[in-house]
């Protein structure tokens, strides 16, 4: 077949995969399984307030033919701000900032969601969480019952600004060591009432977090991001993680999400999450993402960190692996790697070197390999 007409026939299988047929989560239509995970370019004012180049960002990726933007993660709380440039979503002034970048979105085509979150012990002003706990220089003091119950409530009062703000659901941030990933592990959550002990006790705070959310935002789309594994000796496991899943499924949860690190996490512990199969070698959590599927009869659910090759992601999705196809940091290079993909491309161009965040918190987040 002359090398033309090949190119052809691939260009045509390649708009017929699933990959870029719509998907529901719950009753949201997207137009692709193809997912931006939340990712924070640090790019807010002091007071948590969304700048404009965010907002451009946000309507170039829609441009570029994504499903789902997940916003970076917005405080529900003054004192739950993670770091400094970080969005926020504790005041009623956030909203029109927020507004503009979901009306951004929509005008391509596009949904995006709003992951909230709380840095808990990570609030350089204000360290405190589930229990004392102590890493590198610093000590976090334990939060008491009615600042547990603030705390659920601010979830809840930030999930409505979400609506306001024209946002297509809610995520809840349950990973990478902030808050309910600390209410999670045995490491940080030392807890002994309630909300500590064995694990049941320790989902407690996240099971209250997303009823408080589903009350607020009725029938629309609430997912979580959640860990696979913290990576740490005594953290949150995939054993643990299977179980929370299982739990919010009963509970009506919309989508998963699954990552992984959280506090204490050593790198080399990260070797238990990889795959058996050598196809899967390129994603970090894929032997942990299919003992998860396994066990958790839910759908839809996203493995991200570690996708590159659009033959890896139709193979993740045709074998059962996920449902969407997430990635962070191929879209900082490529805001439009979706619509080159679906044109033919057949892998992203990022490779992962982490340059991107060199000025991060200075500057927007963007590829420096250019």
């Amino acid at each position: 077949m002359p090398f033309e007409k090949l190119l052809s026939s691939k260009r045509i299988l390649l708009v017929m995969s699933i990959l870029f047929e719509p998907f529901k989560i719950r009753d949201l239509e997207i137009r692709n399984r193809f997912m931006r995970s939340a990712t924070t370019s640090a790019y807010a004012d002091d007071e948590g307030i969304l700048r404009d180049p965010i907002i451009e960002l946000y309507e170039r990726l829609s441009k570029g033919e994504i499903g789902l933007i997940v916003k970076g993660h917005l405080y529900v709380q003054d004192e739950g701000k993670a770091h400094d440039g970080m969005a926020g979503i504790s005041h009623d002034k956030h909203i029109p900032q927020l507004r503009e970048a979901t009306n951004a979105v929509h005008k391509h085509g596009g949904h995006i969601v709003a992951q909230i979150n709380h840095a808990g012990v990570v609030h350089q002003n204000n360290r405190s969480g589930p229990s004392v706990y102590a890493e590198d220089d610093w000590v976090s003091r334990k939060f008491t019952l009615g600042e547990i119950e603030k705390i659920v409530k601010a979830y809840g009062d930030a999930a409505e600004r979400t609506m306001q703000a024209g946002f297509d659901g809610v995520q809840i941030h349950g990973a990478h060591g902030y808050l309910v990933s600390q209410f999670l592990s045995r490491l940080v959550n030392k807890r002994e009432d309630r909300y500590g002990g064995n694990l049941e006790k320790r989902m407690r705070f996240v099971l209250e977090v997303f009823d408080e959310v589903r009350k607020r935002v009725g029938n629309e789309p609430v997912l979580i991001k959640i860990n696979c594994d913290d990576f740490s000796p005594n953290g949150f496991t995939v054993s643990d993680c299977v179980e929370v899943c299982q739990k919010l499924e009963e509970r009506g949860i919309d989508h998963v999400e699954i990552s992984g690190g959280g506090r204490g996490r050593k790198t080399e512990l990260r070797e238990r999450a990889k795959h058996l199969n050598p196809s899967y070698r390129e994603l970090a959590f894929a032997g942990h993402m299919s003992k998860i599927r396994e066990e958790v009869g839910f759908s839809p659910m996203a493995l991200v960190y570690g996708f590159r090759n659009l033959e890896t992601m139709e193979k993740a999705v045709n074998e059962n692996l996920v449902d969407m196809i997430s990635m962070s940091r191929p879209f900082i290079r490529e805001p439009n790697l979706v619509r080159k993909l679906k044109s033919g491309q057949a892998q992203a161009e990022c490779i992962r070197c982490d340059a991107c965040r060199a000025n991060f918190g200075k500057e927007m987040m963007r590829c420096l390999l250019e």
